[in-house]
C-alpha cells in the first residue's frame, strides 16, 4: 500500500529555475535519479549455528591409581606431550622397593660366583682342580648373569609403568574440562580431561524444507556477538562460507558445516546467529543514501510528472551497508531521488 504525504511541486518563479539550474549544473543529467527494477537476489535467512572443535581429544589415564596432582584448568591453552596430571599407584613403588633388594642380593651371588670362577680358571692349567668344577663355576655366572638381566628388566616395566602415571596432552589445544581432583581414584583408560584440538567452525541446523536449496561454498554472515555493538554482521571478519553438507535428516533439520574466521574467541558449544542463502527471490533494492528518516518513519523522493514526492516506505533490516531490500512504498519503474 503507497503512503502519500506532502508534495513538493516544481515552482515556476525565477528563483526557483535558478536553484533548479544550479542543481543541474552541479550533478549530471541522470545522475541524481536511480531507477528501481526488480532484481534477483540471494534469499537470506536468520539462523542460529553453534560453534564446534575440528577434533575433541580426551587425556585418558594408562594406569589406575590416586591422583596426586593436576597442572592446569579449563580453559588453559597446552601443548602435545604436556603433563596435565599425575597418577600414583602405591602398589608399584613396593614393587620396585622389592626388585631393587632382589637385584641387590643377585648382584652379591654374582660376585661371589665370579671370584669363584676365576680362582677355578687359574687352578685348572695347573691340575689342582677338576674340570667338572670349573664347568660348574661358570655355569653359576651364567646363570646368575641372566637372574639380573631379567630383574634389571622387570625393574625397567615398573619404572615405565611408573612414568605412565603422567596423564599427556594429546594435542595442541585447549582444555575444555577437566575432571582430575586430587585425591580422587581413577582406572586405566579413563578420561579426565577433554581438549579442543582442531579449528572451530559452526554447526548449522535448517529446516528440511531447505535441504535442496542449500549449496556448498555459499557465504555466511556471523551477526554481533551477544552485546557486541562494535561490530556488524557484514564485517569482512565475520563471514565465511559453507563446507559441507550432511546427506542426513535428523529429526527434521538438515546439518551443514560452515568455516568462519576469527572464531577463536568464542567458546565452544556457543549458539551465534548467522545468515545464510537459503534459495533466491525477486526484490526491489535502492541505495540506502535515498532514504531519509523524519519522525521515525523512512522516506524517498519519487518523480512524478510535476516534480517529486515524499513516499514513505517500509525497507528490510539488513547488514548491508549500501543498499537496502524495500518491501513496500514502490513499484518497478520509479525513479528515485539520489543526494
Amino acid at each position: 500500500m503507497r503512503i502519500l504525504t506532502r508534495r513538493r511541486p516544481i515552482s515556476r518563479k525565477p528563483q526557483a529555475f535558478a536553484l533548479l539550474f544550479a542543481l543541474s549544473c552541479a550533478v549530471p543529467a541522470q545522475g541524481g535519479e536511480f531507477v528501481v527494477r526488480t532484481q534477483n537476489i540471494a534469499d537470506i535467512k536468520a539462523m542460529f549455528g553453534q560453534v564446534e572443535s575440528r577434533d575433541v581429544a580426551p587425556a585418558r589415564t594408562r594406569i589406575g591409581g590416586t591422583v596426586v596432582s593436576r597442572n592446569v584448568d579449563e580453559g588453559a591453552q597446552v601443548k602435545a606431550g604436556d603433563v596435565i596430571a599425575t597418577v600414583a599407584d602405591q602398589k608399584l613403588a613396593l614393587q620396585a622397593q622389592s626388585l631393587d633388594g632382589q637385584l641387590a642380593a643377585l648382584s652379591s651371588q654374582f660376585d661371589n660366583a665370579n671370584v669363584a670362577f676365576q680362582r677355578a680358571a687359574d687352578l685348572l692349567p695347573r691340575g689342582f682342580t677338576t674340570k667338572a668344577a670349573y664347568d660348574q663355576a661358570k655355569t653359576n655366572v651364567d646363570v646368575l648373569k641372566s637372574q639380573i638381566d631379567s630383574m634389571r628388566s622387570q625393574r625397567a616395566v615398573i619404572a615405565q609403568q611408573t612414568s605412565e602415571g603422567d596423564v599427556l596432552a594429546p594435542k595442541d589445544g585447549r582444555v575444555l574440562t577437566m575432571s582430575a581432583i586430587p585425591g580422587s581414584v581413577v582406572l586405566p583408560g579413563e578420561s579426565i580431561a577433554r581438549i579442543a584440538a582442531g579449528a572451530l567452525y559452526l554447526r548449522l541446523s535448517l529446516p528440511e524444507r531447505h535441504a535442496a536449496l542449500l549449496q556448498l561454498g555459499a557465504p555466511v554472515t556471523v551477526a554481533p556477538r551477544g552485546l557486541d555493538t562494535t561490530s556488524r554482521a557484514g564485517d569482512g571478519d565475520r563471514t565465511g562460507h559453507i563446507v559441507k553438507i550432511y546427506p542426513e535428516i535428523d529429526n527434521g533439520r538438515v546439518i551443514a558445516d560452515a568455516e568462519v574466521k576469527n572464531l577463536d574467541a568464542y567458546f565452544v558449544g556457543e549458539r551465534v546467529q548467522i545468515f545464510a542463502p537459503v534459495g533466491r527471490r525477486d526484490a526491489l533494492i535502492i541505495p540506502r543514501a535515498a532514504v531519509t528518516t523524519r519522525s521515525g518513519v523512512d522516506y524517498v523522493s519519487v518523480a512524478r510528472p510535476d516534480g517529486f514526492l515524499d513516499v514513505a516506505i517500509v525497507f528490510a533490516d539488513s547488514a548491508e551497508r549500501a543498499n537496502v531490500e524495500v518491501l513496500s512504498g514502490l513499484r518497478d519503474g520509479d525513479k528515485v531521488l539520489l543526494p
